[in-house]
């Protein structure tokens, strides 16, 4: 059993956190894999109407990172000989945490650049940063919550400040239930042959890149996606197959011939309460497309008929992945990751295999929180309207698609390497991903 399935407790049942925790899978292969250039940070901004008080807040997030102790922690110090990385676990905070920048009317486009491009270090506890920015043009506020993916994911950190708004506000911050599917019919009689996973799949083609190093980012807000009432699908599959499309115009666009796709879906079984596991949690699968399902949904106008196809196709693939019990990232990295070499040894080869699989990494990473389970109610700063989140988009993937919902619109965050996208190409992309998601509202037939 791993620290992230259960969370450090001592032996003696003192109920005191241990003063080492041993790498998880998942940390170590992002830690063999740091890059200084293209950072691995997660980015999480939340808008609320109000200005939070500083000290209150500083508190309150203080207070909230206590209840949740798995997050006080730094990286161990250590040879490169030793057997595993570990964390090292503290009573507090070694760094202030919250920080309110000077207000200026630029405030917001470079809090997002320090997301992308300056993470929390981990020789420091927590890995984490909140910074509060005055929002342009009112009087309300953007908590942005910086985080160093190689300890934390977005669901975790978002736990966590949960908690903070429900000790800073004094209202209840409990998690809502999560929404239901529709049970499963019998798997699609006509669902093609899926390509090899041993095919390599297709790239996103380069557009206009940047000359600087580091990611990109664009957000917008959109309507959820409609979909009947009872439908077999989910909101997820369709946010799964306007990304697919998008790749698939956009790749058409730039020469590049028809390919089939893989995208990684990050699969997220933990709980949403106190009792949440705080750390890198989800679990990775891959979701492959046929180019031949996909071409004819490139279309001006494509046919009802081949959008409910592809849609309940989607459904199919995803019930059945996510119902797989596997490693977070696969039997292989649990293998790379045992602590028979020393890390230093492992790191180098973890590196070397990473660089020999590129052509078979999946095409990009579609990252959809869902609705946002929490009030996020900050008392007299209000309760949060939108709450964005952002992966890291290092190449071969190069690009990486997140989106939450927050008062019944959605929340999509466009995140690229800039060696391979600049800014008008993300612009172009966000339009694509609009327009196919609209596609996937064709009402079925009855």
């Amino acid at each position: 059993m791993t620290a992230l399935e259960h969370p450090a407790r001592p032996a003696d049942g003192s109920g005191r956190p241990r003063r080492r925790v041993p790498f998880p899978v998942v940390d170590e292969v992002a830690r063999h894999c740091l890059q200084e250039e293209e950072p691995e940070t997660v980015h999480i901004e939340v808008h609320l109407p109000g200005a939070p008080d500083p000290d209150r807040l500083r508190t309150a997030f203080t207070a909230a990172l206590r209840r949740h102790p798995r997050i006080l922690m730094r990286e161990a110090r250590g040879a490169w000989y030793r057997r595993r990385y570990e964390w090292e676990l503290t009573e507090g905070p070694d760094v202030e945490v919250v920080t309110f920048p000077e207000a200026r009317a630029d405030g917001l486009r470079r809090a997002r650049e320090r997301a992308l491009c300056d993470a929390p270090p981990l020789t420091a506890s927590p890995p984490v940063r909140l910074e509060v920015v005055a929002a342009p043009e009112s009087s309300g506020s953007v908590l942005f919550l910086t985080i160093n993916h190689t300890a934390l994911d977005g669901p975790a950190c978002l736990r966590v400040l949960a908690t903070a708004a429900e000790l800073y506000g004094g209202r209840d911050n409990a998690p809502a239930a999560p929404p239901t599917r529709t049970p499963a019919t019998a798997p699609a009689a006509d669902a093609p042959e899926l390509p090899s996973p041993w095919t390599p799949p297709a790239r996103v083609a380069h557009g206009a890149p940047e000359p600087s190093a580091g990611n990109g980012m664009l957000v917008a807000e959109l309507p959820v996606p409609r979909r009947p009432k009872g439908s077999p699908f989910t909101v997820n599959d369709q946010l799964m197959i306007a990304t697919a499309l998008m790749i698939a115009h956009w790749n058409r666009e730039h020469g590049a011939r028809p390919r089939p796709l893989r995208i990684t879906m990050p699969v997220d079984d933990r709980p949403r309460d106190m009792s949440m596991p705080i750390g890198n949690g989800t679990r990775l699968v891959e979701v492959p497309f046929g180019a031949d399902e996909l071409t004819p949904l490139l279309d001006a106008e494509p046919r009802p008929e081949d959008v409910r196809t592809l849609l309940r196709r989607t459904s199919d693939r995803t019930r059945a992945l996510k119902a797989l019990s596997r490693p977070q990232l696969g039997h292989g990295a649990t293998l790379l990751t045992a602590p028979v070499l020393p890390v230093g040894v492992r790191a180098a080869v973890t590196r070397g295999l990473r660089r020999a699989a590129a052509p078979w990494t999946s095409t990009t990473l579609l990252s959809n929180i869902g609705r946002i389970p929490y009030a996020l109610d900050f008392g007299d700063a209000g309760a949060a309207h939108a709450v964005w989140f952002s992966a890291p988009a290092r190449m071969p993937r190069g690009l990486t698609v997140t989106t939450a919902s927050t008062a019944g619109r959605l929340h999509l965050a466009l995140r690229w390497s800039r060696t391979l996208l600049g800014h008008g190409d993300g612009a172009r992309l966000r339009d694509l991903f609009e327009h196919y998601l609209h596609v996937t509202e064709e009402e079925p037939a009855p």
